[in-house]
C-alpha cells in the first residue's frame, strides 16, 4: 500500500490520510453486493495502517486525529477478516501509546497529548463495539475483548462511565452455550483486567449480573476456565468489600455463593489429594521447575507469617528438609526467598529451628563466602542472622556464630584454600548484624578488631577484614569510647596494600557515621592537612554523606556541616587526577540532596567556570543527584537539567564526554527528566557519534607506530546513550534517523561495533518494520565484520576480539531473520548463503541460533508459569 507514497520511510500526512480513506470507504452506507471485492482494499489498508502506526511513534498525536476516527468508524465492517485486521490496527495504536505513559507520564498531560485524545474517543470506541460483543461470531467477540483489554491497560478507569454498555456482552460470552473454551477464557481475562483497573464502586450496580456466570465458570470442568475464573473471583472480593475505602454496598448476599464455589474446588479430589497442604508444597520444592519453586517459597512465607497459630513444628518438618539444596550461589533469588522463609519460621516457630545446625546453617555459611552474594540475597542473610541470634539456641549463641563466620578469615589452614576478597565484605556485614543484636558483646569485639589491626603479626587479610568489620559495626554503634580508633584506622592509610588502604577509608567514613559531631571535623581537617591522603579521605567523606543523606535524622545532623563541606569540595574540584575529581563530584551530588535549592544554584553558577576541570566536575555532580526512585529534588532537577546538558556543546572534549554520561544516567534512571529536551539534545548527541580525524594521532613506541583515537571514549558514551534511549524514550525517537547512526556505528571501532550489534538486536524486537526497510543497508557492514581476517602474526587477544565480534554480528543476524519477510531480502539471502558455505561461520551461526531458540523457550515457559 505504501508503493504510491513519495517516501515510504516517512509517509506524509496526505499519504496516510489516503490510506485512512481506503479503510473508511467513501460511502457510509452498508454494502450488500456479495461479489464486492473491495474488502481486499480495505484489508490491505488496515494492514498498512498497522505498519505505519507500529513504526512512527513520533506521529501518535496525528494518528489520534486521523487514523483513530477512521478505524473506529469501520468497527462495523461486515467482512470478518477485515474487521479482525481493523481491530489489530487499533490495538497497535493503543500499544504504541503504552510506552509513552510508562516512560514519562508527565509528558502525556498536555491537552493535545495522545492520552487525552484517546480519553476523548473512549465513548466512540464503546459505542462502536458494544453491540458486537453479542454477535454470534466468536472471532469478532475475541477481537472486541482484546481491544478493550488493551484500552484499559493504556487508560485505567477509561470504562467507568460505560460499564452498562459492556456488561451484557460479558454476560453473553460467559453464559452462551455455543461459546468456545477460548472465548470464555478471553472474556474472564478481560474481566480480570477490568476489575483490577477501575474503582470498585462503579461495579456495584452490576454485581447481581456478574456473580452467577463467574460462579458457574469456577465450576467449569475445564481447568483453564476454572483458573481464570478464580483469578476473577479474587478481584471480585476486593470489589465487593474494598478495604481502602468506606462503602455502603451490601456484599453479604454474594459471599455465600462465592465462598461455596471456591471451597468446592479446593475439596475436589482431582485438584488436590490432601487437605494438608504443607507436604504437597514441600514436594514442589524438589521439582525441577524454577518458577514453581519461587511461587512455592513465596506462598509458604506468606502462610507462615500470617497463619502461625494454625501451624505446628511437625507440619514444617518436611519443608525444613527441602531447604539445604535451595541455598547456594547458583540461584540467588531462590536462596533469598528460602532465607526469607527461614527467617519467618524462626520468628514464629522456634522449635522448628532445632534441626538447622546440621545441614542448613553450613549451606548458609558457604553462601556467605560466595563472591556473587549481594543485594537482596545478602540482606536476606543478614535478616536471618538477626533473627537466629535472638533464639538463644544451644551452640548457636553470639560467640558460636561469630566463630563460625570468621573462621575462614583467621584459619589459613582450611583445606578449601583462601576465600574470595568479596567474601570479606559479606562476612563483615554478618558480624555487624550479630553485634547490633548483642550490644553487650560489642565493646569486646571492637577491641579485638582494633588489636588485630595494631598487631604487627597480623596478616594483611586479617587487617583488611578487621577494618571492614569496624566500618560495618560503626554505622550503627558509637565507637568513640575506643579513643584511639580513628588514629589506628588512619595509620592504615600508609599501607602498601591498596585493598587495605581502601578498607581503611571505608572504615573511617562509616565509624564517623556512629558519632558525626566527634569524627566529621577530624575527617575534614585531615582532608585539608594531608594532601597525599586526600583521595582516601575524600572516599571516607563520601561514605559519611552517603550514609547520612539516606535518612531524615542523618540529613538534619549533616545540615550544620553542609557549607563547610561544600567550600572544601570546591577547593578540590580542579584536581588534575580524574579519580579524585570523580569522588569530589559524587560528594557534591549526594550533598546536594541535603539542601537542593541552595546547592543546585551553586552548581549552575560554576557551569561558566573558566576551568574545564571545574565544569566537568560540576556536570558529573548532577549525575549523582539522579536515582531510579522518586526524590524530593526531582521537580527542581527537571527545571534545571537543561542548563547542565547544554555542556554537550562545550568546547572541551572531557566536559562533553561527562555531559553524555550524565545524560545517560538521567535517561536510564529517570527518563522523565530529559524527555522534553530530546528535540534539542539529540542533534548534539548524534554529532558525537562521528569519527573526527583531528582527534586521531600516531604515537611511536620504539620501532612501532600506534594509532590513538582521542575521540573514541566520547563516541562510546554517545552510543551508550543511544542504547539507553531505546528502552526509556523510544516513542520520542525518529527511528530512521536513529538507524542512520547505528549503521555508521557498525563500521566503527571494535567497542562501538559491539554496542551497535546489541542495539540492532533490540531494534529488531522493538521496531521490526523500520529495521526491515533498512535491512539491505545493514547487511553490508555485518558481512564485512564476518569476513574480516586478523592479520598474520597478530597476538592472541586480536584473534579473540575478532571471534567475539563475529559472534555478536551473527546474534544480530539471528534477530534480523526473526523479523517477518526478512528472508525476502536479496542481500540477506546472499549473505546467508555465504555463512552456510563457510564452515567456521556455519558452526558459529548454528550454535547461536540454538542458544537464541532455547533462551526464547525458557522465557516463554517462565511467562506462562
Amino acid at each position: 500500500m505504501l508503493i504510491g507514497c513519495q517516501n515510504a520511510d516517512h509517509p506524509t500526512e496526505e499519504e496516510h490520510l489516503c490510506v485512512c480513506a481506503c479503510v473508511y470507504r467513501e460511502s457510509e452506507d452498508e454494502y450488500s453486493d456479495d461479489d464486492d471485492m473491495s474488502w481486499k482494499v480495505r484489508r490491505s489498508a488496515a494492514k498498512c495502517l498497522e505498519a505505519i502506526v507500529s513504526t512512527r511513534h513520533d506521529m501518535l498525536p496525528e494518528f489520534y486525529k486521523t487514523v483513530s476516527p477512521a478505524l473506529i468508524a469501520r468497527f462495523k465492517e461486515r467482512e470478518e477478516n477485515v474487521k479482525s485486521d481493523i481491530f489489530h490496527a487499533y490495538i497497535a495504536l493503543l500499544k504504541q501509546t503504552r510506552p509513552v505513559i510508562v516512560a514519562g507520564a508527565d509528558s502525556m498531560e498536555e491537552e493535545e497529548g495522545p492520552l487525552n485524545m484517546l480519553q476523548n474517543q473512549v465513548a466512540d470506541v464503546v459505542r462502536a463495539i458494544h453491540r458486537q460483543l453479542r454477535e454470534k461470531s466468536i472471532k469478532t467477540r475475541q477481537g472486541c475483548f482484546s481491544l478493550l483489554t488493551e484500552l484499559v491497560l493504556v487508560l485505567p478507569g477509561a470504562l467507568d462511565q460505560h460499564l452498562a454498555s459492556i456488561m451484557p456482552g460479558i454476560q453473553y460470552s460467559l453464559s452462551d452455550k455455543n461459546s468456545s473454551s477460548n472465548m470464555k477464557i478471553d472474556t474472564l481475562s478481560f474481566l480480570n483486567t477490568l476489575l483490577a483497573n477501575h474503582s470498585p464502586s462503579v461495579f456495584h450496580p452490576h454485581i447481581k449480573m456478574l456473580v452467577p456466570p463467574i460462579v458457574n465458570a469456577v465450576a467449569d470442568p475445564f481447568y483453564k476456565i476454572t483458573s481464570e475464573a478464580l483469578l476473577v473471583t479474587q478481584q471480585l472480593v476486593k470489589v465487593l468489600r474494598p478495604l481502602d475505602s468506606k462503602s455502603a454496598f451490601d456484599y453479604k448476599p454474594y459471599v455465600k455463593s462465592l465462598y461455596s464455589c471456591t471451597v468446592k474446588r479446593l475439596k475436589a479430589a482431582d485438584i488436590d489429594q490432601e487437605e494438608e497442604g504443607f507436604p504437597i508444597l514441600a514436594s514442589f520444592l524438589r521439582k525441577n521447575q524454577r518458577a514453581l519453586k519461587l511461587s512455592t517459597l513465596q506462598c509458604l512465607d506468606v502462610v507462615v507469617r500470617n497463619y502461625s497459630g494454625a501451624i505446628n513444628a511437625s507440619m514444617l518438618s518436611d519443608v525444613m528438609k527441602e531447604m539445604p539444596p535451595l541455598i547456594n550461589e547458583n540461584d540467588l533469588h531462590i536462596s533469598q526467598l528460602s532465607l526469607n522463609l527461614l527467617t519467618s519460621i524462626s520468628r514464629s516457630h522456634k522449635q522448628a529451628m532445632s534441626s538447622i545446625q546440621a545441614e542448613i546453617l553450613p549451606q548458609i555459611l558457604v553462601l556467605v563466602q560466595s563472591p556473587l552474594l549481594q543485594g537482596g540475597a545478602l540482606n536476606a542473610v543478614l535478616d536471618f542472622f538477626r533473627a537466629l541470634i535472638t533464639l538463644n539456641l544451644p551452640k548457636l549463641g553470639f560467640r558460636d556464630l561469630l566463630s563460625k563466620l570468621i573462621t575462614p578469615v583467621y584459619d589459613t589452614r582450611l583445606s578449601s584454600g583462601p576465600i574470595h576478597r568479596q567474601a570479606y565484605h559479606s562476612i563483615a556485614r554478618c558480624v555487624a548484624a550479630l553485634t547490633e543484636m548483642s550490644p553487650l558483646e560489642a565493646s569486646n569485639v571492637v577491641a579485638q578488631f582494633i588489636s588485630d589491626i595494631k598487631n604487627p603479626k597480623s596478616t594483611e587479610l586479617i587487617v583488611l577484614f578487621s577494618l571492614l568489620a569496624l566500618g560495618e559495626i560503626g554505622k550503627n554503634i558509637d565507637l568513640s569510647p575506643h579513643r584511639d580508633i580513628q588514629n589506628v584506622i588512619l595509620d592504615c592509610f600508609s599501607s602498601l596494600n591498596e585493598e587495605v588502604k581502601s578498607a581503611a577509608s571505608f572504615a573511617l567514613g562509616n565509624v564517623s557515621v556512629g558519632n558525626l559531631p566527634k569524627f566529621l571535623p577530624f575527617v575534614l581537617q585531615e582532608i585539608e592537612n594531608q594532601p597525599k591522603r586526600q583521595y582516601l579521605l575524600l572516599h571516607s567523606l563520601k561514605e559519611i554523606i552517603n550514609c547520612e543523606s539516606s535518612s531524615q535524622t542523618g540529613v538534619e545532623i549533616l545540615k550544620s556541616y553542609v557549607q563547610t563541606i561544600w567550600t572544601m569540595l570546591f577547593h578540590n574540584c580542579e584536581c588534575p587526577e580524574e579519580g579524585t575529581r570523580n569522588v569530589v563530584s559524587e560528594c557534591m551530588g549526594k550533598l546536594t540532596l541535603v539542601d537542593p535549592h541552595t546547592l543546585i544554584a551553586s552548581l549552575q553558577q560554576h557551569l561558566s567556570d573558566p576551568s574545564p576541570l571545574a565544569r566537568s566536575t560540576v556536570v558529573t555532580a548532577i549525575k549523582f543527584t539522579i536515582s531510579d526512585q522518586p526524590q524530593p529534588i526531582d521537580p527542581l532537577l527537571k527545571s534545571c537539567i537543561g542548563d547542565f546538558l547544554r555542556t554537550l556543546q562545550d568546547e572541551d572534549l572531557t566536559v562533553r564526554r561527562v555531559a553524555l554520561v550524565t545524560f545517560n544516567s538521567a535517561a536510564h534512571n529517570k527518563p522523565s527528566l530529559i524527555r522534553d529536551l530530546l528535540e534539542t539534545v539529540l542533534p548534539h548527541l548524534y554529532n558525537e557519534t562521528k569519527v573526527r580525524k583531528e582527534l586521531i594521532r600516531e604515537v611511536e613506541m620504539g620501532p612501532f607506530k600506534h594509532t590513538l583515537d582521542d575521540g573514541l571514549d566520547i563516541r562510546k558514551a554517545a552510543f551508550e546513550c543511544m542504547y539507553t534511549l531505546l528502552d526509556s524514550c523510544l516513542d520520542r525517537l525518529d527511528i530512521f534517523e536513529f538507524l542512520n547512526h547505528v549503521e555508521d556505528g557498525l563500521k566503527d571501532h571494535y567497542d562501538i561495533k559491539m554496542l551497535t550489534y546489541l542495539m540492532l538486536v533490540r531494534l529488531s524486537h522493538l521496531c521490526p518494520s523500520a529495521v526491515l526497510q533498512r535491512l539491505d543497508r545493514l547487511v553490508e557492514p555485518i558481512r564485512a565484520t564476518c569476513t574480516t581476517k586478523v592479520k598474520a602474526h597478530s597476538v592472541k587477544q586480536e584473534y579473540e576480539k575478532q571471534e567475539e565480534l563475529k559472534r555478536s554480528a551473527l546474534r544480530a543476524v539471528v534477530a534480523l531473520l526473526n523479523i517477518p519477510d526478512s528472508d525476502k531480502s536479496p542481500q540477506m539471502n546472499d549473505f546467508m548463503s555465504h555463512i552456510k558455505a563457510t564452515p567456521e561461520l556455519a558452526v558459529m551461526y548454528d550454535t547461536i541460533q540454538k542458544d537464541a531458540l532455547s533462551s526464547g523457550q525458557e522465557t516463554m515457559a517462565m511467562d506462562t508459569s
